[in-house]
Parts: structure tokens; C-alpha cells; sequence
């Protein structure tokens, strides 16, 4: 029995005709086909209500993941250079320790030679022992560092950081010493207080002989870092060697380089430069944990904020797959007028990547403005939630910081590319494998 054929109606006849103008139309403007159909189908509002909705959704989820990643990472950043700043602000950037024997002026040969290499900006000597802060009845285990006023300005100013006293009261003679804030409230002592030191020594034949001395409080400084507040007590050079000359600990020198960032670019030349006698260590050596932790911190949560993107990406795909399915009489029709299946497979990629990266570039553009301004932001939804965030009485950082950098940008950006650009593959494939005649059969 012959199969009897149907004449298009009227509706077949208008897609023909809007499939044959919209050819001709992408001719005239320059435009491949497969874009201009793409871009076309971005701009209907034919689309389902349910289509309509996942599109939006799709879009507003790969905004949020980026301006989300742009932020999150810009803060943590912020956090990691407050961190850098606050080691860096009573801490030398390189140290030079003289191995056995202390150090002593002589090393003044030292000095210079290490001052006249490329990059180094200061260098000063100083001594490092484990002592015991005593005052009735606290006492405290301390850092006792020896360090030269007239030098250490070169290689760490502590003048910013003193919160009562005086840099010059640190002179040879004069026994003061300068400690941190957390010791000072600990032990109970102001400005011209005294304060017992003292230092674990062993004679010839190891017979245990501490060390004891009265040091007047000539300083406090607050640097904001724990490791620096809560166990650091600073004192003149002279003093502390005319106190411990054979006392166990770090002697040498302290340096500061033009770039805190590029020290390992200098630190060969140092090496070089110091040969035997001495070990040389910088501040990436000496505080690898704190900065390993904040790198494994900023993976975690940029692969979690990453999920965000991951989950918009496949509404994507869903969106697409639906609108190819109500479009199956569009892609026939294209089909019979000679279009390729590559073509319709990039016509579909076109309006999926269309969605997707326009969602990225909002992303980018919220998330930098967020980022560029999270000082301003914060305190007004401090205000508006009646909560501080960084309460000053737990943390030392009491305002959020931000740091936005270009190169997390461009992966970012790059991620949610890739990621948008991935899932439209399916949906354009099975645009491409429609069968025409399925496709009409019923039209």
C-alpha cells in the first residue's frame, strides 16, 4: 500500500521561509551561519517558560561562582600579604647565622660585602637566645634578641610598631629592653619597670650555671603577630653578649632586600658570598608552614566555589537539550536546505557558549567591583547586620583585606570558559545527529 504523503501547511511553509531569509539575512551580514543561528536563538523569547527559566538560572549560577572565586581568592590574598607584612615588620627577610662561635663586630668585612650586592638594602648584626622573663609571680618563656638601633632600621623598623617608649632607649649600658605588648599585660609592667632575665648556661664540665639580670622596661611594641607580641623582647646588642657571651643560641646577621617577593632571585649570590662558617636561611624557608597552609586553604576553596560554576554548567546542558528537542523541525528544515551537521553542531555551541560566557563576563565584573571595595562594603553590612566580623577583642585583624590579582582572574575566567565551552558538546552533537525525516515526518 502506498504511503501517503502530506503537504506542508501553513506552518511548514513559514519555517521554510523564515529558514530561507535567515540565510539570506546572515549572508548579508557578514556572519557564518551557524553563529548568526546561535545568536538568533539567544534572542528569541519563543522559548518555553521552563527553558526560559533554566536559562537564567544557568546564567545567574556561572555569575555568582565567578564573582564568588574573584572575591573568596582576592580576600585570601589580603590575608596572606597582611600575614607576609606583619612576620616581615620585626623579622629580617634573610638570615646569615655564624656557625659555633658567636658573632662579634668583627664581622664588619661581612657586612660590607654583603651590602654591595645586587638587591640587598640592609644589613645588621644581631643575637638570639631562649630566656625566662621573671617578675613575681609570672614568668614567661622569651626570645632575647640583641640587635644594633643604629642598624636595624635598615633591615625591620620597630619605631611604627611601639605603642608607649622609645627605639633610643636602647643603647650600650643601658640594660633596657623593648617586649612585646602580650608579655608586658602578662607580667604586669609598664614603662620603667623592671624585669629579671634569665638565661640557661652550662659550665666547662656541664654543671648548669643560669645567668640572671635586671632590665629596666624601656618599650612596647604591638606588631599584631602572636608569635612576635607573646614571646619577643628586644635589647641593645652589647648588652645581651656583655650578659650571655657563651650562652647557646643564633648569632650573625640580618638582611632586607629591595623585593621581599624575589628573595630567592638574591639568595645565591648571598651563599656565595658568605662562604664556610655560616648557614644562610630566608623568610619563605623559616615560615613555609603559615604560607603552605594558606596556598592548601586557597585550592580547597577554589575547587569548592569551582562546583558553583560546575553546577550552572550542567543546567546548561539541560537548557540545551530541551531547546533541542523543541527545535528538531528548525534543524531539519536547515538540514534540507544543504546545511551541515557541523554547522547545526556549532549553531547550538553558539548559543550555549553565548549564555555561558556572558554569565563569566558578568562574573568577572562583579566580582572585581566586590573585590576592589570589600573595605566598604563590610563595615555597611556590619552596620545593617549588627555583627563585626573581626571582633578586635579575638583577632588581630580587625578589617577584612583584599588583594585582586590579574593572573586569578584570567584562570578563573579561563575555568568557567573551559567549563561552559565542555557543556555544550553533548547537546550540539545530538542536534547534529537528527534525522531530517524523523524530524518532518509529522509536519
Amino acid at each position: 500500500m502506498p504511503t501517503r504523503r502530506h503537504a506542508p501547511g501553513a506552518k511548514g511553509v513559514n519555517q521554510v521561509l523564515f529558514c530561507g531569509a535567515l540565510c539570506f539575512n546572515a549572508r548579508l551580514m557578514f556572519q557564518p551561519l551557524s553563529v548568526f543561528i546561535g545568536l538568533r536563538y539567544v534572542r528569541s523569547r519563543q522559548h518555553k517558560f521552563f527553558v526560559s527559566l533554566i536559562t537564567w538560572v544557568s546564567l545567574a549560577g556561572v555569575s555568582l561562582g565567578v564573582a564568588a572565586l574573584i572575591v573568596i581568592l582576592s580576600v585570601m590574598n589580603g590575608f596572606e600579604g597582611e600575614l607576609r607584612e606583619r612576620l616581615l615588620s620585626l623579622n629580617a627577610q634573610a638570615h646569615v647565622i655564624a656557625t659555633g662561635v658567636a658573632a662579634s663586630d668583627g664581622d664588619s668585612h661581612l657586612r660590607e660585602r654583603l651590602a654591595q650586592l645586587p638587591g640587598v638594602v640592609g644589613v645588621a648584626p644581631y643575637m638570639e637566645l631562649t630566656a625566662l622573663a621573671v617578675r613575681q609571680p609570672e614568668m614567661l618563656p622569651v626570645l632575647l634578641r640583641g640587635i644594633d638601633p643604629t642598624l636595624e632600621a635598615a633591615v625591620a623598623d620597630v619605631a611604627p610598631l611601639l605603642v608607649a617608649g622609645n627605639i633610643s632607649a636602647l643603647h650600650p649600658g643601658s640594660n633596657a629592653i623593648i617586649l612585646g605588648r602580650d608579655i608586658a599585660d602578662q607580667l604586669g609592667v609598664q614603662l620603667g619597670d623592671k624585669v629579671t632575665l634569665l638565661v640557661p648556661m652550662a659550665s666547662a664540665n656541664g654543671t648548669p650555671e643560669p645567668r640572671l639580670r635586671e632590665f629596666s622596661v624601656g618599650g612596647v611594641f604591638q606588631a599584631g603577630l602572636e608569635d612576635h607580641d607573646n614571646t619577643l623582647i628586644l635589647a641593645d646588642l652589647a648588652d645581651v653578649r656583655a650578659f650571655a657571651p657563651l650562652a647557646q643560641g643564633a648569632s650573625g646577621l640580618r638582611l632586607r632586600f629591595s623585593d621581599a617577593l624575589e628573595v630567592d632571585q638574591f639568595m645565591p649570590a648571598v651563599r656565595a658570598a658568605v662562604g664556610p662558617g655560616y648557614t644562610v636561611s630566608d623568610w619563605t624557608q623559616e615560615n613555609a608552614s603559615y604560607f603552605r597552609a594558606i596556598r592548601i586553604e586557597k585550592t580547597m576553596m577554589a575547587l569548592i566555589l569551582l562546583l558553583i560554576v560546575g553546577v550552572a554548567a550542567f543546567n546548561i546542558v539541560a537548557m540545551l537539550v530541551m531547546v533541542v528537542n523543541d527545535k528538531r523541525t528548525d534543524i531539519a528544515i536547515l538540514r534540507t536546505f544543504g546545511t551541515s551537521p557541523r554547522s547545526i553542531m556549532q549553531a547550538f555551541m553558539t548559543q550555549g557558549l553565548a549564555i555561558g560566557w556572558f554569565g563569566v563576563a558578568a562574573g568577572v565584573a562583579l566580582g572585581v567591583l566586590l573585590a576592589r571595595n570589600v573595605g566598604s562594603i563590610v563595615p555597611v553590612l556590619e552596620r545593617l547586620l549588627h555583627f563585626q566580623f573581626l571582633d578586635a577583642q579575638v583577632y588581630y585583624i580587625t578589617a577584612i583585606p583584599s588583594e585582586l590579582h590579574l593572573h586569578d582572574v584570567a584562570w578563573i575566567s579561563g575555568a568557567a570558559f573551559t567549563l561552559t565551552l565542555l557543556s555544550t558538546i553533548y547537546p550540539a552533537l545530538r542536534a547534529a545527529r537528527t534525522p531530517p525525516a524523523d524530524a518532518l515526518r509529522y509536519e
